[in-house]
């Protein structure tokens, strides 16, 4: 399981594609993270990420202040503003 996540709580506010598998992600803060996703999409609900057009299809889900894409993914808001702590550790599960 990943590193226990801090209980801060982070609100993403927008998000927009800037490159393939790449991201523009704005907090409530004022914080942007600019995050590639390619290492990380992998098992069940993350691989169909790979094509770039479902990749493309992320959306705000602004009930729950995070991203989301059709088929039901999703990334913990507090796990995307931590990402560089995280990163290795998801880039890891993808592989396993």
């Amino acid at each position: 399981m990943y590193k226990k996540l801090q209980h801060s709580i982070h609100k993403i506010t927008s998000v927009k594609v800037v490159g393939p598998y790449q991201l523009d992600i704005r907090f409530s803060d004022n914080e942007r993270k600019l995050i590639d996703f390619r290492p990380v999409l992998s098992r069940e609900m993350y691989a169909p990420l790979r094509d770039v057009t479902f990749f493309n299809q992320v959306t705000l889900d602004k009930e729950v202040h995070t991203i989301v894409w059709p088929n039901g993914a999703d990334f913990e808001p507090t796990l995307l503003y931590n990402w560089e702590e995280y990163k290795e550790e998801l880039i890891q599960r993808a592989r396993e």
